[in-house]
């Protein structure tokens, strides 16, 4: 009996494969266009392919990996427009994610946002984009996950896990971005709780969101002009 509800305790060896791969996508381990060789992956776990190949079904799912024939699966590329895509998306449903949540959201969400927001800030002298960008995903997680419509929050979760295939922070490229993000952060907190009305909470967190992907489009742009310049 003891066994019985050990075993169901236990992770599945697809969850375990699952979770190695994912860990490694998310730390840079394996970047942008790694290939996953299924074999390779079951020889470290010490499992059969079988649940290897299942956890790459379920990444391919979630927009982390791609599968190819004649290439087989890899770790997903992000080229620029797709990052703009994704961005653009994400705008949409998390800035209506975020309204949704704001009539649940008790004070002592609102003080965890804050908190979240703080550490941001102390992170910003010493900018570490990785930790910025993990504390970002942290507040904002802190004011949508409370969205009632599942629908809507699965469209949020998975154009954040189709931003992690960058792996490399939006804010390395425009640091300066960081700063106006955190204030940005404490607009939108305010607005919920002052019980701002639903639109101007979702547009604010829209806002928010398109402004980071429109500080990497013109920096893009003075940089294009830069080298042009030098030619």
């Amino acid at each position: 009996m003891a066994d019985a509800a050990l075993k169901a305790a236990a992770p599945s060896k697809s969850q375990l494969a699952y979770e190695f791969i994912r860990a490694r996508i998310d730390d840079g381990r394996y970047v942008s266009g790694f290939r996953l060789v299924l074999g390779q992956i079951a020889g470290e776990l010490d499992i059969s392919v079988v649940p290897v190949r299942e956890a790459i079904r379920r990444l391919e799912a979630e927009g982390l990996v791609t599968f190819e024939k004649n290439v087989g699966a890899q770790v997903a590329l992000l080229h620029e427009a797709e990052y703009t895509y994704t961005m653009e998306t994400l705008a949409l449903v998390e800035g209506a994610a975020t309204q949704l949540s704001a009539p649940l959201l008790t004070a002592e969400h609102l003080e965890r946002a804050r908190e979240i927001n703080r550490e941001m800030i102390a992170c910003l002298d010493d900018f570490i984009p990785h930790r910025f960008t993990e504390l970002n995903q942290e507040f904002h997680a802190v004011l949508f996950e409370e969205c009632p419509n599942p629908h809507i929050l699965d469209l949020v979760h998975r154009g954040w896990n189709r931003l992690t295939v960058l792996r490399d922070s939006t804010f390395s490229f425009v640091p300066g971005r960081a700063r106006e993000s955190v204030d940005e952060h404490e607009h939108i907190v305010e607005l919920i709780e002052s019980g701002a009305e639903p639109l101007e909470i979702e547009l604010a967190a829209r806002r928010h969101r398109l402004a980071t992907l429109d500080a990497l489009h013109r920096r893009q742009e003075q940089a294009a002009a830069s080298e042009h310049q030098q030619h």
